[in-house]
């Protein structure tokens, strides 16, 4: 509602703040504008259904607009639609002692003989003008109750209106929802919730500052009465800590990965009087909010100094971690109610949420991949010192200690050892070459080094299985950083998808840049490649006295011509077709 919206006026003898000011007539309503313009508008054109259903959470003033709805309808002097709750009628229905209003509580009144008892009083008479039946959790009907409400609710006495409140209306029966005007309450707003304590502290002269009542909307989350109640309880301790618990050490706890600090903060609360399942209830809520702030911060409820702090957890904690938490609690919460200990339950469910190698759900192992992934990211972004280049030595050949070790002994003591000879000039290793080549980002790549690269380097760096493919395929084309590769048939082009992730490490690893490749179908390569005398044979074994290093297998004989010689080759390797 507007900022000019009126206080209600407080009732004598009543000292409860949600009572003493509970409001009187629509105008007096606030966060609730689409129900008040539905019913108040109804009234003014005398439009009233003969039955209503009003839904929503808690303390949103479901059964305080029915009693407003019963002063609107029997108003000796309504106003545009509203009650002017000073005359007797509306009076009586405040005090509660109308005969034109009658409040049920469906949770005691659920028998099938307490409804036909209504329904039968429904037919009788009123003073006024309206007879208003009002049953509150409505859901808690038993299915013979409801049953024997239907007929009436479907065509009542034309005196009669029917309001029914409840929290769940999923509950409710769908018979009974399709015969009655549904109306859905919301969550008031902070800053509205704000504004009405304003209203009533100046009302009720109370002595409350700014973060006490900022304390109390945070315990309303949403809820007018609730709001107001804890405003009661805040000024009568005197003390906003005293009334909910500080979490700020388990935040602490869950962004540091400190299980001992997390175990600490839990005892203390604990030591401090609090229950366990309200504990975990509690923080459940601030890490609700939390994951709201991350999300969707218009939707959070938390406001100034509560808002800035639940953020810096947010960003903190970060979103995945954020969800992992909510979800875990709310399994805390469900075990709870069963188990002799609970507070183990939450003890257990705090240490797997600071240790993720105790927990086995797919959550945990994500987020130790993740913690893998952000260190390895760290890693390759630090500077990594500055060594000193390897000495060059040709492949395959042995370093001092080796060389003194295996060597001849002289023949004479004093008989010089051998110079090298100064025209011998070593191979590069392949780790040389890498370390050689131009920078990425030096210079673009050209087309016919990319082809001899990737036949010399690329494709011995990869598996046995994508050798199998890549020596029957070649490349074609370089346009920026796509590779465009040719292989002999379709079906080896359709295969390629299982040596992809192998031959992409291999491209970076040797062009230090991310290639991009595209594969085409050339069957003209069928007919230049060599055919070979058999599928596949074994690649021999080097001889004893070469080093692995130097040893190449023949190339000719694991070319493979299709899919079908791949997958025999692999499961049976050495084999020969012999028919």
């Amino acid at each position: 509602m507007a900022d000019a919206t009126p206080t209600p006026t407080s009732l004598d003898g009543v000292t409860s703040l949600y009572r003493r000011f509970r409001p009187g007539r629509f105008v007096e309503l606030r966060g609730q504008d689409h129900v008040v313009r539905a019913l108040q508008g109804a009234v003014k054109n005398d439009r009233i259904s003969h039955a209503y259903l009003f839904s929503g959470p808690r303390g949103t003033g479901k059964t305080t607009t029915a009693r407003i709805l019963a002063k609107a309808l029997n108003c000796e002097n309504p106003l545009d639609g509203d009650a002017c709750n000073t005359c007797a009628s509306c009076l009586a229905i405040t005090k509660g002692s109308s005969l034109d209003v009658i409040e049920l509580d469906a949770a005691s009144n659920n028998g099938v003989d307490d409804m036909r008892d209504i329904t039968v009083g429904a037919w009788h008479g009123t003073p006024g003008r309206w007879k208003v039946y009002i049953f509150d959790e409505v859901h808690q009907l038993s299915k013979a109750a409801s049953a024997a409400l239907l007929k009436t609710l479907e065509e009542p006495p034309q005196h009669v209106v029917f309001v029914l409140a409840t929290t769940d209306p999923h509950k409710v029966l769908p018979t009974i929802r399709s015969r009655t005007q549904h109306l859905e309450f919301r969550l008031i707003a902070g800053s509205t919730l704000s504004s009405l304590l304003h209203d009533v502290q100046g009302a009720a002269g109370l002595s409350a500052d700014a973060a006490t009542i900022d304390a109390a909307v945070r315990l309303g989350r949403g809820s007018a009465r609730d709001a107001l109640s804890a405003l009661d309880q805040l000024i009568a301790t005197g003390s906003i800590e005293e009334t909910q618990p500080q979490f700020d050490g388990l935040f602490n706890a869950l962004v540091s990965g400190d299980a001992v600090e997390a175990l600490t903060t839990l005892a203390h609360l604990r030591q401090d009087g609090w229950d366990p399942e309200q504990l975990a209830e509690t923080f459940a809520a601030e890490v609700r909010q939390v994951f709201l702030l991350q999300v969707a911060p218009d939707v959070a409820d938390a406001v100034d100094a509560d808002r800035t702090r639940l953020t810096s957890w947010g960003e903190q904690l970060g979103l995945a971690r954020t969800v992992r938490v909510l979800e875990t609690f709310g399994r805390a919460m469900r075990e709870m109610k069963s188990a002799p200990e609970k507070i183990a339950i939450l003890e257990v469910a705090l240490v797997r949420l600071i240790k993720p190698d105790l927990d086995s759900s797919i959550d945990a192992l994500e987020e130790r991949v993740t913690k893998l992934e952000r260190a390895a990211t760290r890693a390759q972004s630090a500077p990594e010192p500055a060594a000193a280049p390897p000495p060059l030595r040709p492949i395959g050949a042995t370093d001092a200690k080796q060389a003194a070790t295996r060597s001849t002994p002289p023949t004479s003591s004093s008989s010089p050892s051998p110079s090298p000879s100064p025209t011998l000039k070593p191979a590069p290793s392949a780790s040389e070459q890498v370390v050689r080549q131009p920078a990425a980002d030096s210079s673009p790549l050209e087309f016919d080094d990319v082809r001899e690269r990737f036949n010399q380097r690329v494709v011995p760096r990869t598996s046995r299985s994508a050798q199998l493919l890549l020596k029957s395929a070649e490349v074609r084309g370089l346009d920026g950083l796509r590779l465009t590769i040719a292989v002999p048939s379709e079906e080896m082009r359709q295969n390629t998808e299982m040596i992809s992730q192998g031959l992409r490490g291999a491209l970076e690893h040797e062009f230090k840049v991310v290639l991009e490749v595209t594969w085409v179908v050339d069957a003209s390569l069928q007919s230049t490649t060599p055919a070979p005398t058999q599928r596949a044979s074994r690649p021999k074994a080097p001889p004893a006295d070469v080093p692995d290093e130097t040893y190449s297998p023949d190339e000719s004989s694991i070319v493979v011509q299709s899919v079908a010689d791949h997958l025999i080759t692999e499961m049976f390797p050495g084999a020969e077709e012999i028919s």
